[in-house]
């Protein structure tokens, strides 16, 4: 077993908007993110099984047929491979987990995060 503390985990800005902590574990992936009011992440897909929580705020999810909003005391469970993008509606504090973990993260290929 390990501890883990958010408050020791490196923050790392994204872009002014976006800054993101993670954790990679044997497993998965879970990160920390926190989005200012007009952010956007966009649209991408990944191998990964993603489950957001919201520890704060609202998020705008958009799948190329339905979109989502979800606030502060919800999850969201996207499947593997499914495309969408995100927008903050305010100021957010997002939780994600990913399961297997995420490799493009470890290698630094996220350059969809960092515009």
């Amino acid at each position: 077993m390990k501890l883990h503390r958010w408050s020791e985990i490196p923050v790392e800005s994204l872009n002014p908007l976006v800054d993101r902590q993670a954790l990679h574990c044997d497993q998965m992936t879970m990160s920390r993110l926190t989005l200012k009011k007009g952010a956007v992440v966009p649209r991408h897909h990944h191998v990964n099984e993603q489950v957001t929580t919201m520890e704060k705020g609202r998020l705008r999810f958009i799948f190329d047929d339905s979109e989502l909003i979800v606030e502060a005391g919800d999850s969201l469970q996207i499947p593997s491979n499914v495309p969408h993008s995100v927008e903050a509606l305010e100021d957010s504090v997002a939780l994600d987990l990913f399961s297997p973990v995420r490799e493009d993260w470890q290698r630094g290929d996220d350059a969809y995060l960092r515009r």
